[in-house]
């Protein structure tokens, strides 16, 4: 039986905790630490390439980069020309250099507009010739002669080569790559809280939106929606933001809560409250958490489709919104769900990942999170991986349209 491929994904991030983009990779190939083969890299690049093509929200991410790792014996053919080159940066292992015609096949996708990425080299030892063509060059944070390499890139002179750090798994280890001024891939540490005083209570904005969400919830007059958001007019302004920058193909842009409510119905309403509920926190919450939480949301959405109803699978946005609103908030899950009357459903996926709604939440959810169990949970939903890494990349694409 062929094993089933799914796309995971790791966050790249500036000094400041934004999102710049995402390198995407098999599992199978993330799990097992080797390069890709020929084939598998083929592959990924075919997979992606036809979701940019066959889907508009897809291509270009938004102005984020997307990174794939592509051994350099297919920079020379034509299977890189599948995809655009515009916020695409191809990755490179050092040991590829060695290569015959290595420089030469990366002068080639450079020419062509990608950018290169330069992966486990040594860089005091680094031909020189290859530095024109590299974008970014990669430096695990763990290696014992990070201080050398560091000195290394420094005397190149080239601060058009961005320098990007790996294996970074503490926040200690992000701030100080951010303050020389690092990029950093940041795996599953942006889902770890910084250390910090926790905040249990609920701010007034957030107390507003909570009684804006049971007010959706028991259809509500919209005039009297309106008097309540009236209170706070960053919040109205937020909330239209959003609906706004989602694309719904309206035609027009969403005047009003009115103008929403009479467009897009109350259901929709609701997971528009959810997002602003969680951008509404005074704790300081990393960007790419927030970003996480939206990802997420929509990833559940997406896979629900199909086998739940309609606004069942709104609900999945709620929940995989919400099941990341705890460290959004800084609050516990148990508090803000004494705070906020949610659905039997949605509560039980939160708490323990069952119910109907459960199931689809802790698979976006170990997409996410490179879980090895990924695979089953698929299977027993009946669900296939072309299925899951489409509305993996729908659900990123779509997030990045999202004006958070």
């Amino acid at each position: 039986m062929q094993q089933e491929l799914f796309i995971v994904r790791e966050p790249l991030l500036n000094t400041q905790e934004r999102v710049l983009g995402y390198e995407l990779a098999w599992q199978h190939v993330i799990n097992g630490g080797a390069a890709p083969t020929e084939a598998e890299a083929t592959e990924l690049v075919h997979f992606v390439a036809a979701e940019m093509s066959d889907n508009d929200d897809v291509a270009p991410l938004n102005d984020h980069l997307v990174f794939l790792e592509v051994p350099v014996g297919l920079m020379t053919g034509n299977t890189v020309d599948f995809l655009p080159s515009k916020g695409v940066v191809l990755v490179v292992r050092g040991a590829d250099l060695a290569m015959p015609g290595a420089i030469e096949s990366l002068a080639t996708v450079r020419a062509k507009g990608f950018g290169v990425c330069l992966r486990e080299a040594n860089l005091p030892g680094l031909d020189k010739a290859v530095l024109p063509h590299l974008s970014y060059v990669e430096l695990p944070v763990t290696a014992g002669d990070f201080a050398a390499q560091l000195q290394a890139y420094k005397a190149f002179g080239m601060p058009a080569i961005k320098l990007i750090a790996r294996q970074v798994s503490t926040w200690q280890a992000y701030d100080l790559c951010a303050s020389v001024g690092m990029f950093s891939f940041v795996g599953k540490l942006h889902l770890s809280p910084r250390s910090g005083q926790r905040v249990r209570d609920l701010n007034p904005a957030q107390t507003i939106i909570l009684q804006l969400m049971d007010m959706v919830r028991k259809n509500a007059d919209v005039k009297q929606l309106e008097g309540v958001l009236k209170r706070d007019a960053a919040l109205s302004y937020k909330l239209l933001r959003f609906i706004n920058s989602a694309g719904f193909g309206l035609g027009c842009e969403i005047q009003s809560l009115k103008h929403a409510v009479t467009m897009l119905g109350y259901s929709p309403l609701y997971r528009w409250l959810a997002l602003l509920l969680a951008t509404a926190t005074t704790t300081g919450y990393s960007p790419v958490l927030l970003q996480t939480a939206v990802i997420r949301g929509r990833f559940a959405e997406l896979i629900g489709q199909g086998f739940l109803p309609k606004n069942e699978a709104e609900n999945l946005f709620v929940a995989g919104m919400f099941s990341l609103l705890d460290k959004l908030l800084g609050v516990p899950m148990e508090d803000i769900l004494e705070k906020i009357q949610l659905s039997e459903p949605v509560t039980q996926a939160l708490l323990s990942r069952e119910g109907i709604y459960g199931p689809f939440l802790a698979l976006a959810e170990a997409s996410e999170l490179n879980n090895k169990e990924l695979e089953r949970m698929a299977s027993s939903l009946c669900i296939s991986g072309s299925r899951i890494n489409d509305c993996h990349l729908s659900a990123l694409a779509w997030a990045q349209n999202i004006e958070l």
